[in-house]
């Protein structure tokens, strides 16, 4: 899952994006209206959560920019504000959800993975393949009913391949789904971290490499 923060409140901010990383996410960060127009163009996000006070473009004027575009990513609003004209104007606006600061953490991740279902196909709660379950929720993996130790990224990796069932998975989507835009595209990032994966995941190997086409289970 691939998330945006917009918050011009830098230490916030990375806070935010902390978080959201050691539960499993790639995130990127944008510090005012006009950047977060900027990557939003560029990337294909699951979620954007959006500052509703921005510099240089409002978070308003961001919002109703990103709902003209149209696309698939879903916007979380937040705002020091939590008056109900605030929640109908944000909502008004284009915003699929809200959320008044200060907030608790587990409830924004917890909003966040909740719009990010809405981004994608309808997939089961554990993901399964053979001997192999992966539950998103709990960012928990099994292999014969042993626990795997994955990192973030072998964890993306494998539950994209899962949802796919069976479909190729390209090394581009991959890299712009569970990577973040720290990541150089011409490196060969994804291809060392499938190569983990599968020692990690063991015998019989069940990731196949299509030439030229990407990956599958």
């Amino acid at each position: 899952m691939r998330v945006l923060i917009v918050e011009d409140h830098r230490e916030l901010a990375e806070t935010i994006a902390t978080g959201l990383r050691r539960d499993g996410m790639a995130v990127d960060l944008a510090f005012d209206g006009e950047e977060a127009l900027r990557e939003a163009t560029v990337h294909d996000y699951d979620v954007i959560v959006l500052d509703r006070d921005l510099p240089r473009l409002h978070g308003d004027e961001v919002c109703r920019a990103l709902t003209r575009q149209g696309g698939r990513s879903r916007v979380l609003m937040l705002t020091a504000s939590s008056t109900i004209e605030d929640r109908v104007d944000g909502l008004s606006l284009g915003a699929d959800d809200y959320l008044p600061k200060p907030f608790a953490f587990a409830e924004l991740i917890a909003r966040v993975r909740a719009l990010a279902r809405r981004t994608q196909p309808a997939v089961p709660p554990v993901l399964t393949h053979g001997d192999i379950s992966v539950i998103p929720a709990q960012r928990v993996a099994r292999r014969g009913g042993q626990q795997l130790d994955l990192s973030p990224k072998e964890m993306a990796v494998l539950e994209l391949l899962l949802a796919a069932g069976g479909a190729v998975v390209s090394a581009e989507e991959l890299l712009e789904r569970a990577w973040d835009q720290a990541a150089d595209p011409f490196t060969n990032t994804v291809k060392v971290t499938v190569s983990r994966l599968r020692r990690k995941l063991g015998d019989p190997p069940v990731i196949e490499t299509v030439p030229h086409a990407g990956y599958r289970i």
